[in-house]
């Protein structure tokens, strides 16, 4: 099959940019987001990168019995099957003050923004597998890194909870919450919830970073597609609810938002698109 990848920014999303992936198998000893995804070299596609979609332009528009799909640049591309792996982006705490401070003292990736807090305090939030990944990293420029966790337990694995356990430079505060970011044009403290005492704590920071979980990036999709309640793409045998429209990886309802089964997805879901070309009479 002729395959074309359109890529809006760098080649690989999330993964792209994470420090050090621990758990992808073959891995031992992990390996760097930009050494994996040197697997696109392997693909033998035609790689478009810095090439959005433009936003709607491609909602369900046919020619015949192709898919089109428009890029920013005005581009038209024709298709029979189109596999959208767009992924997710970071979800935000839409609490006061985050707004104003996002790019100053709140961020969303420690490998774009840790360098900045070199001997410097930094919170994070969130306690899944990102949070005290990208803690870790951070521990590599700031003195001192805490994650705050809105419940009794995180969800970080095993792993991760014991290599954050080890750093003399890290704690974790348990159930507490987030509330208000206070400062103009620079972060001068935190307001958390403490749930166990049921009091709120006033903390000085002078970085917050955020990873509370994802927001399927569906806007090409929107109004097209069967969502689920979060907007996730819902699927059945890998393809969408328009005929020749598949999607696998982090913005499918379903998918475990890890790199090993979005592999697995984008495989299954090349399988799938070649049986549907057969169906079709390709």
């Amino acid at each position: 099959m002729d395959t074309l990848v359109i890529e809006k920014s760098g080649i690989g999303g999330q993964a792209g940019i994470t420090q050090t992936l621990d758990n992808f198998p073959g891995f031992d000893e992990g390996i760097s987001g930009s050494r994996f995804c040197r697997a696109f070299e392997q693909a033998g596609a035609q790689i478009w990168s810095g090439t959005p979609a433009s936003t709607g332009s491609n909602r369900d528009q046919r020619d015949g019995q192709y898919h089109i799909v428009q890029t920013s640049s005005g581009r038209r591309y024709h298709s029979k099957a189109i596999l959208l792996t767009s992924g997710a982006r970071y979800r935000r705490m839409d609490i006061p003050g985050e707004d104003e401070l996002i790019g100053i003292n709140v961020h969303f990736c420690a490998t774009c923004d840790g360098a900045f807090y070199k001997g410097k305090k930094v919170l994070v939030v969130g306690g899944g597998n990102s949070g005290f990944e990208e803690g870790l990293f951070l521990t590599r420029f700031a003195a001192q890194v805490d994650i705050i966790v809105n419940s009794q337990e995180p969800k970080a694995s095993r792993i991760l909870q014991n290599k954050v356990a080890e750093k003399e430079n890290m704690r974790v505060l348990l159930n507490h919450n987030i509330k208000e970011l206070r400062g103009k044009n620079k972060l001068e403290s935190v307001i958390v919830e403490d749930k166990n005492k049921n009091e709120s704590k006033e903390l000085n920071y002078d970085g917050v970073f955020v990873f509370i979980g994802l927001t399927p990036n569906n806007d090409l999709l929107k109004g097209t597609a069967n969502l689920d309640q979060w907007g996730f793409v819902k699927t059945e045998y890998m393809m969408t609810s328009v005929p020749g429209i598949f999607a696998a990886g982090d913005v499918r309802a379903g998918s475990t938002k890890q790199a090993a089964s979005a592999a697995g997805e984008g495989a299954s879901a090349a399988l799938a698109i070649r049986e549907y070309l057969k169906t079709i009479g390709e």
